[in-house]
């Protein structure tokens, strides 16, 4: 495959994705679904994160984020922003990623923002990165969610849970949200 035949690929999916955006349909309905039964699944299997969802001020849920790659690689997937469990703003997650890597997962992620400054910075943002301040907070096969002060005090804290698939290597990526009409 030629570099001009992967650019043209990448255009016409995204292209495509762009299609699929009708105001007024019943889109917002469905994701707002799944971020519940997203959210019910992460409380029921770590009852820890009930507590950081009292302390945060903002909850971005994704409740599917499907990625894949060999050599290049990337990821999409949708979801909303609760404030006080009630649906804000819908986003987009894109990921991109260069480097050793091949297979593909699919998993959900919440991001709970621990200060009103780093919830309104998302918010107020063109396209958010996720960048240096973030945290991430793994459950272990326990059931527990480990949050320690270090994350208490971090003002994003991302919670990766309900992996499937497998994808390994190493490489470079960065993840993009933002906002859209369902």
């Amino acid at each position: 495959m030629t570099r001009r035949g992967a650019l043209a690929g990448f255009g016409a999916t995204l292209g495509l994705a762009a299609c699929g955006n009708p105001v007024g349909g019943d889109g917002a309905a469905i994701l707002d679904a799944r971020v519940d039964a997203t959210r019910d699944f992460l409380f029921d299997r770590y009852p820890g994160t009930r507590e950081l969802s009292d302390k945060s001020h903002g909850i971005l849920w994704m409740p599917l984020v499907t990625e894949g790659g060999f050599f290049v690689g990337g990821g999409y997937g949708q979801g909303a922003l609760r404030i006080n469990d009630v649906s804000v703003d819908y986003y987009s997650a894109a990921r991109a990623s260069f480097g050793l890597q091949f297979g593909a997962q699919q998993y959900a992620h919440a991001l709970f923002f621990m200060t009103s400054e780093a919830l309104r910075d998302f918010r107020s943002s063109d396209g958010w990165a996720a960048g240096a301040d973030m945290r991430y907070a793994l459950p272990d096969r326990g059931g527990a969610l480990g949050v320690d002060t270090t994350t208490q005090l971090s003002p994003v804290i991302a919670v990766v849970f309900a992996q499937s698939g497998l994808i390994a290597g190493a490489s470079l990526a960065g993840t993009k949200y933002t906002r859209i009409i369902p």
